[in-house]
């Protein structure tokens, strides 16, 4: 048997907001399975912004681990060299139609979904937790949220920050009802869902009072079936 392909999507939170809490980061590399587990981090949707990168190294340093990360807006290192050393990848959020523009045209996005084929667990907040799925609803655009395709590990769309962002909920049922899709999965910021071999496994809360939901319509009703949960907060 091979190892499990694993996706964490993060809703919100996280070292972007919290470095050196690392609670979600630990569960991440926890399940890599590995002693000290290598861990890529992409901050591409921010123009690999300073400041995270600096975030991400005051939490994975901390940690049991080997942190690295990957820049495409200085000299960009052998992509497939970096991915396929890595046990865990994690996706910065941030502009997620920028993002995978610039991943499609460097060929990450082959070289990803290899790394994920072969086990590394792939992660990421907001951007980084819809790219996997085959759409996510994203505000790439200043105006109103919208869906858009993304790398397609995992069939179906995803929609992050559902609690936190106040047209998120909203957003999400107007599409429902006008059946630009059949379901969706939403997260929670403070939770992540965990899937495993393309189906959810869970959702696993580092925050109280948070979920993630498989949202959708049955006769023109919108229901929102919360995932069992695991709480590590």
């Amino acid at each position: 048997m091979g190892a499990s392909r694993q996706i964490i999507s993060i809703g919100g939170g996280g070292f972007g907001r919290n470095p050196g809490v690392g609670i979600i980061e630990q569960y991440i590399l926890d399940q890599t399975k590995k002693r000290k587990p290598k861990i890529c981090f992409i901050p591409t949707a921010t123009g690999d912004l300073e400041l995270y990168k600096l975030n991400y190294y005051a939490t994975f340093s901390n940690l049991n681990c080997q942190p690295t990360h990957l820049d495409f807006f200085k000299r960009t290192p052998n992509l497939e060299k970096l991915i396929h050393d890595q046990d865990a990848i994690f996706v910065g959020g941030g502009n997620t139609k920028s993002m995978l523009a610039v991943w499609r045209d460097w060929g990450l996005d082959e070289i990803l979904k290899q790394a994920y084929e072969k086990g590394s667990v792939m992660s990421g907040v907001s951007a980084g937790a819809i790219c996997w799925f085959e759409r996510g609803i994203t505000d790439s655009w200043a105006e109103n949220l919208k869906v858009m395709d993304c790398l397609n590990f995992v069939s179906g769309v995803c929609c992050p920050h559902y609690d936190e962002e106040p047209e998120r909920r909203p957003s999400v049922h107007k599409m429902l009802k006008k059946n630009t899709f059949d379901e969706c999965f939403a997260v929670d910021g403070g939770c992540a869902l965990h899937l495993i071999d393309e189906k959810p496994h869970k959702a696993v809360v580092f925050n109280k009072k948070k979920n993630a939901f498989l949202v959708s319509k049955k006769n023109n009703k919108i229901t929102e079936k919360a995932f069992s949960k695991l709480a590590i907060y």
